[in-house]
């Protein structure tokens, strides 16, 4: 089952794709948010391409596991997903996939200009990647 995965910002959003059996994640994309309208648009235009089945959305936690300001917007966001698409749409704790995106770009010597490009759909990489490994493993136990 082909799933997106999401790193929502405020400012842009990080888009990830699994292949066909969900065993890996590859970063597609970095939308430039502008309204909400455009937003869903281009979202649908990559649901219908890669025939999308399932959406997961970076939760954002504070490191104490607990829900912050940003969790709110994400849930928000999670509401009109659910009604714009007919698909399921999940959540996967985000913690510090932005960090772990910024540290293999640095360790992949990439210049802090071509970091500020890519690390979104970076980041979507890791939260899609996490969740595909965690229900992986379940089905396999």
């Amino acid at each position: 089952m082909k799933t997106l995965g999401i790193d929502l910002g405020t400012k842009t959003i990080g888009v990830a794709i699994s292949d066909d059996i969900g065993l890996t994640a590859h970063g597609i994309e970095t939308i430039t948010r502008t309204d909400l309208k455009h937003d869903l648009a281009k979202l649908q235009k990559l649901l219908d391409e890669y025939k999308i089945k399932k959406i997961i959305v970076g939760l954002p936690r504070n490191m104490n596991g607990s829900l912050g300001k940003s969790a709110q917007q994400v849930f928000e966001f999670i509401e009109k997903l659910k009604k714009a698409f007919a698909i399921p749409v999940d959540t996967w704790d985000e913690r510090l996939s932005s960090v772990e995106a910024e540290r293999l770009l640095i360790h992949a010597d990439m210049s802090r200009q071509k970091r500020r490009k890519v690390i979104d759909k970076v980041a979507a990489s890791i939260i899609l990647q996490g969740y595909l490994d965690y229900t992986n493993k379940k089905c396999s136990q």
